[in-house]
C-alpha cells in the first residue's frame, strides 16, 4: 500500500469518525425532543394516545438514525483494519482503498424487509431504547389512569 493510499484512508477515517460522533449527538437530541413532546402531550394537553404514537415514531426514528451510524461504524472498522495492516506490515498488501463509504453502504444494504429488521434491531439496543421505552410505559400508565 502506498503512502498516498494510507493518507487517503486516514483522511477517510477522520471524516467518518467525525460523522459517527455527530450521529450520537443527534440521537441524544431525538431522545430529548421525545421526552419534551411526550411530557407536554401527557401532562399539559392530557392527550395520552397521541403521546403514545409520538413516542413510537420518535423511537423508530432514533433506531433509523442509529442504523446510519452503525453503517458508518462498519466502514470505520474496515478503514481501521486497512490502516492497521499497513502499519503492521505482517500481511500481504491490502487492496482496500479509502473513500468508498457509499459503495460499501450500497453493497451492504438489504431489501425493504431486511432494512426494517435492521431499524428494529437498532431500536431495541439499550442505548437507543432509553428513554423511549420509559416514555412508552409512562404514557400507557397515564392513559389508563386518566
Amino acid at each position: 500500500m502506498s503512502e498516498l493510499q494510507i493518507s487517503t484512508l486516514q483522511s477517510e477515517w477522520v471524516t467518518l469518525q467525525t460523522q459517527f460522533d455527530s450521529y450520537e449527538k443527534y440521537s441524544l437530541i431525538i431522545k430529548l425532543f421525545s421526552i419534551l413532546i411526550s411530557c407536554m402531550l401527557v401532562f399539559v394537553f392530557d392527550i395520552g394516545i397521541c403521546a403514545l404514537m409520538v413516542v413510537l415514531i420518535l423511537w423508530l426514528q432514533d433506531g433509523i438514525w442509529k442504523t446510519f451510524q452503525h453503517r458508518i461504524g462498519q466502514r470505520l472498522e474496515i478503514v481501521e483494519q486497512a490502516i492497521q495492516d499497513h502499519s503492521n506490515k505482517t500481511q500481504n498488501e491490502t487492496t482496500d482503498i479509502g473513500m468508498q463509504f457509499n459503495l460499501a453502504w450500497n453493497q451492504s444494504r438489504s431489501n425493504a424487509v431486511g432494512l426494517v429488521c435492521e431499524y428494529i434491531k437498532q431500536s431495541i439496543k439499550p442505548t437507543v431504547a432509553y428513554p423511549h421505552a420509559v416514555l412508552f410505559v409512562m404514557v400507557v400508565v397515564q392513559f389508563y389512569v386518566s
